[in-house]
């Protein structure tokens, strides 16, 4: 049997599915273009449930879409179960791509599987198995949500009848950052999402707020304002340490680190209106990140390193632009929307606009909205 070659060119990248004959046929998916699957009736008991979640996942993967027997190069089939899920893709002509069984509850082994599945084709990181929190009032307070990257089990994560803003989530997902107002000042919290267990971590006098995680999950930048004026400083993940990163007249807001946890790049409005600025995370000066607009704010770094994506004021309204930190360019992206986060691919957008929770696919152009019904929501966070 000859090998199938998947050559995915819109990330210069070239993966052997199985097997090492170079002489098989080529599939080639390129930019704003996917590879059709065709999902089989998954059987057993959790059956209906294992194929709609596979259904959803391609959909919005963006480098897989969905397609028939006529159409598709790879049919995924399958039995689930409550709490295990065994999957198997194949190509046309027999040829198994993955196959794997996993255990656990039903949509999170799908979950995993199509994770492992764009891996095996594309060499990339899925999305499917991040989660995202984001803040919404359906309560009459703003409050820290919870749910899987679908927009799937929501889950209200503090009810402290005031006001908690500016969640943060660790890449691996398992701690959660934020800004609560319970004691009557700006402090920052830190919640251990496996056992709920909360603390206080940064409390100093003035305001704490704006924690974001390092890369690796060790250190917290953040703006404080305890030597007068609003600062980006560093913290160990208790809070202990802080360091002074800037030093202005202006404000400075909204960390977001690099991939490699060398850089920063903060929103500070110290010659006016708000632009970025780059710093290393070790110290240093602050260079200015020329923009092509007038008014920046809440940038966050694509985890391949390359760009990123920043709100810019419209009128009354925001727009979520995109940074090509290589070339310089910027362009807008999404003409309507809030707080803009990447996705482990660095390809997937999510981003808030009004009562909606979206995701916008930068390579296609398309929009999905994942959840509302919530209250107004806002400042979204993604796992990686």
């Amino acid at each position: 049997m000859k090998a199938l070659s998947l050559v995915v060119s819109s990330l210069g990248l070239a993966t052997a599915l199985f097997g090492a004959d170079s002489a098989g046929p080529v599939i080639t998916v390129r930019k704003g273009t996917s590879l059709e699957v065709e999902v089989q009736n998954i059987s057993g008991a959790a059956g209906g449930e294992a194929t709609n979640v596979l259904k959803n996942d391609i959909q919005l993967s963006g480098v897989l879409s969905l397609g028939d027997g006529a159409t598709a190069t790879i049919t995924i089939g399958g039995t689930a179960s409550a709490a295990a899920f065994s999957g198997q893709a194949s190509e046309k002509s027999g040829g198994v791509v993955l196959h794997k069984d996993y255990a656990g509850e039903t949509r999170r082994s799908v979950h995993q599987f199509v994770n492992d599945l764009i891996e095996t084709l594309t060499g990339q990181r899925g999305i499917t198995l991040s989660r995202v929190a984001f803040v919404a009032d359906r309560t009459g307070h703003k409050e820290i949500y919870i749910c899987d990257y679908d927009g799937a089990k929501v889950l209200q994560l503090t009810h402290d009848n005031a006001i908690s803003v500016s969640p943060s989530l660790s890449a691996d997902g398992r701690r959660l950052a934020y800004t609560g107002y319970q004691s009557g000042y700006a402090d920052i919290y830190l919640v251990d999402l496996g056992s709920g267990a909360r603390s206080r971590i940064i409390k100093f006098p003035g305001t704490n707020s704006g924690a974001a995680f390092s890369p690796n999950g060790s250190r917290i930048a953040c703006t404080l304002s305890k030597d007068g004026n609003p600062e980006i400083y560093v913290t160990g993940i208790n809070g202990d340490s802080p360091f002074r990163l800037t030093r202005t007249r202006g404000v400075e807001s909204s960390p977001t680190w690099s991939p490699n946890g060398s850089e920063i790049i903060y929103c500070s409005d110290q010659r006016g209106s708000p632009q970025l600025y780059r710093i290393p995370a070790g110290g240093g000066t602050g260079r200015l990140l020329p923009t092509g607009f007038g008014y920046n704010t809440q940038p966050n770094w694509a985890p391949d390193g390359r760009k990123v994506a920043f709100n810019v004021r419209s009128g009354g309204g925001f727009q979520v632009a995109i940074l090509d930190l290589d070339s310089g360019a910027t362009h807008v992206a999404v003409k309507e929307g809030q707080s803009p986060v990447w996705g482990a691919d660095s390809r997937h957008i999510i981003f808030s606009r009004g009562t909606g929770l979206y995701m916008f696919d930068t390579v296609t152009g398309h929009e999905t909205r994942l959840l509302g019904d919530l209250g107004q929501i806002s400042e979204p966070t993604w796992s990686r």
